[in-house]
C-alpha cells in the first residue's frame, strides 16, 4: 500500500468547487504534500456546508462541480503528480425529502424498494419532528394543508414549504374526492380529514421538541436531519459504495476516510468489505477516537486513524505543571461547581442519556426487557444508564456471540464500575451476563445498539457539554483530549509515538481538522497561559472591574456568570488578532457567534432546544462590550499580556509544527493552517482560504522578512520536500527519544527517526516564554549553559541542521548553545 508523505484537508462548499480546488493544484505541489484530502463530494442537501448530510451517494454534488468538475480535478491533480483521499459517510445519510431513498421510504413505508437501507423501528411510524407545535394545533393554526409536488402533480401534505409524499392508496382517494378542486381548497380547510390523512399514512410528523424522546430511527447523534443507514446488509453496502469503489478502481482516488466508522453495527465487517472491493493498495484511515492507552483493534484493514490522539500526545509538552496548578486553584475560586472535570463529565453523561438520548435509553430498555421480563422495566432503565455512564471509551465492538480479549476486559470493567454505583447491582451484573455472551438474538441486537450508543453519548456529554463547562485551560478542551490528564509530559510524549511507531506508523497525524473545538496556532498561544499564570490570574480580576459595567444581574447571580467570563477572556486570548487595529466588525460578528455557541453547547443556562433569551442577550452584550471601540481602557490592557502570549503563541506554534512533521505518521495540514490558525470552533474554521496569497508567501525568498507565519509555512514545505526525499525513514524509521541533560534539559524535546541507512534528529524547544527574543524567538547567548543531548552510537556520526542548511559535525553529543545559535530548533539529518 503506498503511503503519503503528507496530505492537506480540503473542505468543499461554503465557496469552494472543484474550480477553485484544482486551481490550487500548483500551490499544494509546491508546498510539498502528496494527496489531497477531500471533504464529502456526493450530493447533499441544498445549501449544506460540510457535505456530510448526502441525499444521492450515486451522484457527484453538482453545488460544487459535479462529475465534470470532479474530473477536472483529478486531471489537475494527476498532471501535477498528487492524487486524492476521499472522505465517505457510510453512517448515515439526510433524512430530508430531497433524497429519493428516504422519500420512497416515506410513501411506501415497509414496501419501499430502500426500506431496508435506513436503521428504522418498524414497530411504529416514521417519526419526523419537524412541528413546532403539536400536530392539531399545527393544523388548527392553518399551517397544515394539501398542496400539489411541482415536478410529479401529486398531492401532499403539506406544512409550510415542505411537501411530505403520500401513500398511494391516499393519493387516489384524495383525487376522488378532489375531482378539479385545487387540493388547497375544501379539503385543505377540513380539519378531521387533514388528521385522518395524516392518522393513514407510512409516517407521522411530531413537535421537534419531542425527537429526544420519540424517534423512530437511529440518528447520528442528535442530528434528526441524519438518519442511520445498515451498511452492514450487502445490498446497502452495494448501492451506497458502488460508485466510491468505481472511482477508486478507476484511478480517480487512492485513498478513503471512512467517517464515524464507531456508528457502524460492525465496524470490522464493513472494512473486511471496503478493503476487498479497493484492494490492498488503497490507503484507508478511520475517523475514531483513541482514548489513552487505547488501540485500534488489530483485525481492521487501515492505515490508521485520522490523528485526534496526535493533539493529546503533543499539547502537555507546552504546559507549565506549575502554571496549569496555579490556574486550576484559581479556576476553581471562579466556577467551584464547575472545577472537577471528573463530576462535571459525569454530571453531563447523565444528562445525555436521561435526557437527550431518552429515547435511545428507552430502545435499549424494550430490549433488556424482551431478554430479561422477571425484571421491572423501571429498574432495567436505571441499570442501563448507569452502564452508558460508566463507559469510558466509545464502544467495544463484538457482533454474534461471546466479546472477546480487550473488549470483554474492557465490558467487564464497566459493568462493574457501573455495579459500585448502582442501586440495583444485581440488575446490572445481568445484562453484563448477556452483552458479555448473548444467548439470543434480542441480547445480540441490545449488545449492538448499546455499542452504536455508548459512543454519541462520551462525545456529547464531553467534546459538546463538558468541554463548554470546565474551562480550566481551553487549549485541553479539544477532541481526542483529556483536560484532567496531564502527566509527565516528555515521558508520556515519547512512549505514545513509540506506541504510534509501533501501532500505526501510517496513520494521519493531524493538529486541526474542521471538527476542533479551535485552531491549532490558539491553541499553541493558550498552552502559553500556564507560563504566565500569575499574570493571567491577576488579569482576569483586573478586567472583570474594568467591564464591570457589561455584566448585568445580582452581585450573586452575575449575567454572565464569571464562569462564563472566564471562558470568554481566554476564548478571546486564543483568538485575538496579532494586530489589535484588525479588530473590526467581521471579527467581533465571529466572536459574538462563539459566544452563543459556546454557552448553548454547555447547556448550564441555555440550550440549542430552549435558549434562555434574556441570558443570552447579556452574554452577548458583554461580548459586544468587551470588543466595542470605546472600551479602549480595557483592549489596552488586554493587549499587554497578549503580547506576551503570542510570542509565546509563535514559539510553541513553531515547535508543534516541527515535532507533528517528524514524529511517527503522515503529518496532514488542514486548510489554511499552514500559517496562522487562530481560529474558533465550526463553522468559523470552514471560512474560505486564500490560496493566491499562500502562493505568494511561501514564494517569499529572503527569510529576514517572513513573518512567524511564513517560518511556518516554509518549515513545512522545507520539510514535506525532505520526508519526500526520504519516504523510507519517515514512513517505516524507528523512533526513539533522547536524553537531554544540563540545567535546561526540560526545556526540550529530542527524538531520532532511524532506519536502516538514514537518521534525523528531532530538536524542539518548549516552555521557553519570557526566555526568548519577541522576533527571532532565540535565546540569549549562554541560555542553554551546559545543556545537551547525547546520542547513541547509530546516530552520532555526520550530520547536518537541515533548517538553517549548517555544516556537518558528527560526535556523540548535541552542544545546545552551540546547535541553536540560528534558529530557536533544529532538524538534524544524517550526512551522505
Amino acid at each position: 500500500m503506498p503511503i503519503p508523505t503528507a496530505t492537506y484537508r480540503l473542505q468543499f462548499r461554503n465557496g469552494m468547487t472543484f474550480s477553485d480546488a484544482a486551481a490550487s493544484v500548483p500551490y499544494l505541489k509546491s508546498l510539498g504534500v502528496s494527496h489531497l484530502y477531500a471533504s464529502p463530494i456526493f450530493a447533499a442537501t441544498s445549501g449544506s456546508t460540510h457535505g456530510y448530510d448526502i441525499i444521492d451517494p450515486n451522484s457527484v454534488d453538482p453545488a460544487i462541480g459535479g462529475r465534470e468538475g470532479f474530473d477536472q480535478l483529478v486531471a489537475a491533480l494527476k498532471s501535477s503528480g498528487l492524487q486524492l483521499i476521499l472522505d465517505i459517510v457510510p453512517n448515515h445519510m439526510a433524512a430530508s425529502l430531497e433524497s429519493p431513498w428516504w422519500e420512497s421510504v416515506l410513501q411506501l413505508g415497509k414496501a419501499s424498494p430502500h426500506a431496508s437501507f435506513f436503521d428504522i423501528d418498524w414497530t411504529r411510524r416514521i417519526t419526523l419532528p419537524v412541528l413546532d407545535r403539536p400536530f392539531e394545533e399545527a393544523v388548527a393554526s392553518g399551517l397544515i394543508g394539501l398542496a400539489r409536488h411541482q415536478a410529479t402533480g401529486e398531492p401532499r401534505l403539506a406544512y409550510y414549504d415542505q411537501l411530505y409524499p403520500l401513500d398511494p392508496q391516499s393519493i387516489a382517494g384524495i383525487e376522488r374526492l378532489a375531482g378539479d378542486e385545487q387540493p388547497r381548497g375544501r379539503l385543505s380547510a377540513d380539519a378531521s380529514f387533514l388528521s385522518a390523512l395524516h392518522q393513514s399514512q407510512h409516517w407521522q410528523l411530531i413537535d421537534w421538541k419531542d425527537a429526544a424522546t420519540d424517534l423512530s430511527y437511529r440518528r447520528f447523534f442528535e442530528v434528526t436531519g441524519l438518519v442511520g443507514m445498515r451498511v452492514e446488509d450487502q445490498e446497502v453496502f452495494d448501492r451506497t459504495h458502488r460508485p466510491i469503489i468505481d472511482l477508486v478502481k478507476s484511478g480517480c482516488v487512492q485513498g478513503l476516510r471512512i467517517d464515524h466508522i464507531d456508528g457502524l453495527a460492525d465496524p470490522a465487517g464493513y472494512l473486511a468489505k471496503l478493503r476487498a472491493a479497493v484492494g490492498e493498495e488503497t490507503y484507508i484511515l478511520v475517523e475514531k477516537i483513541v482514548a489513552r492507552d487505547e488501540h485500534l483493534p488489530a483485525n481492521w484493514p487501515v492505515a490508521g486513524t485520522t490523528g485526534y490522539e496526535v493533539i493529546a500526545s503533543l499539547g502537555p509538552l507546552f504546559i507549565d505543571r506549575d502554571g496549569l496548578d496555579a490556574l486550576h486553584v484559581a479556576y476553581r475560586a471562579v466556577a467551584p461547581d464547575q472545577a472537577d472535570f471528573a463530576a462535571v463529565l459525569h454530571k453531563a453523561k447523565h444528562k445525555m442519556v436521561r435526557q437527550n438520548f431518552a429515547g435511545e435509553r428507552a430502545r435499549l430498555g424494550e430490549l433488556a426487557s424482551t431478554a430479561l421480563p422477571d425484571i421491572p422495566r423501571e429498574t432495567l432503565d436505571r441499570a442501563i444508564t448507569d452502564i452508558l455512564v460508566a463507559f469510558p471509551v466509545y464502544r467495544t465492538y463484538g457482533t454474534t456471540g461471546s466479546l472477546e480479549g480487550n473488549d470483554r476486559d474492557l465490558l467487564e470493567t464497566v459493568v462493574a464500575k457501573a455495579s459500585e454505583v448502582s442501586d440495583a447491582p444485581d440488575v446490572i451484573n445481568s445484562i453484563g451476563r448477556i452483552l458479555l455472551d448473548p444467548g439470543v438474538e434480542v441480547a445480540t441486537e441490545l449488545r449492538r445498539r448499546l455499542q452504536q450508543l455508548t459512543g454519541p453519548v462520551i462525545a456529547k456529554a464531553m467534546e459538546d457539554t463538558a468541554f463548554y463547562r470546565y474551562n480550566r485551560l481551553l487549549a485541553l478542551n479539544e477532541v481526542g483530549c483529556d483536560p484532567d490528564i496531564v502527566g509527565d509530559a516528555l515521558h508520556d510524549f515519547h512512549e505514545a509515538m513509540q506506541n504510534r511507531a509501533r501501532k500505526q506508523p501510517h496513520g494521519l497525524t493531524t493538529t486541526a481538522t474542521h471538527d476542533t473545538k479551535r485552531g491549532e496556532d490558539a491553541r499553541a498561544r493558550l498552552y502559553g497561559l500556564t507560563e504566565h499564570a500569575e499574570e493571567w490570574i491577576a488579569g482576569f480580576q483586573r478586567w472583570q472591574k474594568i467591564n464591570r459595567q457589561f455584566v448585568s444581574g445580582k452581585a450573586d447571580r452575575p449575567l454572565p456568570d464569571t464562569n462564563t467570563q472566564w471562558m470568554l477572556y481566554q476564548a478571546l486570548a486564543g483568538a485575538w488578532p496579532e494586530y489589535p487595529d484588525t479588530i473590526d466588525d467581521s471579527f467581533r460578528d465571529r466572536f459574538k457567534a462563539y459566544a452563543e455557541k459556546a454557552i448553548r453547547e454547555a447547556k448550564t443556562h441555555t440550550d440549542w432546544g430552549r435558549p434562555d433569551e434574556p441570558y443570552e442577550t447579556a452574554v452577548l452584550d458583554f461580548t459586544a462590550g468587551l470588543l466595542s471601540d470605546e472600551n479602549a481602557t480595557f483592549r489596552a490592557d488586554f493587549q499587554d499580556l497578549i503580547t506576551v502570549l503570542i510570542t509565546a503563541g509563535h514559539l510553541n506554534s513553531l515547535s508543534q509544527t516541527l515535532v507533528k512533521l517528524t514524529i511517527p505518521g503522515v503529518p496532514d495540514i488542514y486548510q489554511g493552517s499552514e500559517q496562522a490558525d487562530l481560529s474558533l470552533v465550526d463553522p468559523d474554521n470552514r471560512r474560505p482560504v486564500d490560496f493566491q496569497q499562500l502562493q505568494t508567501d511561501l514564494q517569499t525568498q529572503s527569510t529576514g522578512d517572513r513573518s512567524p507565519w511564513q517560518r511556518k509555512q516554509m518549515m513545512i514545505a522545507t520539510i514535506l520536500a525532505l520526508r519526500q526525499d526520504r519516504r523510507e525513514l519517515f514512513s517505516r524509521g524507528s523512533y526513539q527519544p533522547l536524553a537531554v541533560s544540563g540545567p535546561r534539559r526540560d526545556k526540550i524535546v529530542a527524538f531520532v527517526r532511524q532506519d536502516r541507512t538514514q537518521f534525523s534528529i528531532t530538536v524542539a524547544p518548549r516552555l521557553l516564554s519570557g526566555h526568548v527574543d519577541p522576533t527571532t524567538l532565540k535565546t540569549a547567548p549562554g541560555f542553554w549553559a551546559d545543556t545537551r543531548i547525547d546520542l547513541p552510537p547509530a546516530v552520532a556520526g555526520r550530520r547536518r541542521d537541515f533548517l538553517s542548511d549548517s555544516g556537518i559535525v558528527e560526535g556523540r553529543t548535541i552542544d545546545l548553545d552551540a546547535l541553536l545559535q540560528v534558529q530557536p530548533y533544529a532538524l538534524l539529518i544524517s550526512a551522505d
